[in-house]
């Protein structure tokens, strides 16, 4: 059996699952949902690129794994036209994720 976070076709995942752990762990040890702030913090202390954690939770968000809330209390799903307009450059930047002030946390 195929696990659910794996891409059929290539038999890949479709997110770093190293990444997911570690975002979930904290998520979990935090017990309330993160912000892009934790995700920098993340990343100075395991010396983790900011874009490849981010990169990560944006695809868990567009499987609906996690969940993205506005600031105003409002569930934004990430649609995949999304991401690809925030990877234009290549790798993600603090400005491509300027728009996302909200909280990030996984699927209940």
């Amino acid at each position: 059996m195929i696990d659910q976070n794996l891409n059929d076709e290539e038999q890949m995942p479709l997110w770093d699952v190293a990444l997911a752990a570690l975002v979930t762990e904290k998520c979990q040890n935090k017990n309330k949902p993160l912000h892009i702030a934790d995700f920098q913090q993340l990343s100075t202390k395991y010396a983790i690129r900011f874009d490849d954690i981010m990169d990560t939770v944006l695809r868990m968000v567009m499987h609906n794994k996690w969940v993205y809330t506005e600031p105003d209390g409002r569930v934004r799903h990430i649609t995949e036209d999304e991401f690809n307009n925030m990877h234009k450059g290549g790798r993600l930047v603090n400005s491509d994720l300027k728009e996302l002030d909200g909280s990030w946390r996984p699927v209940d």
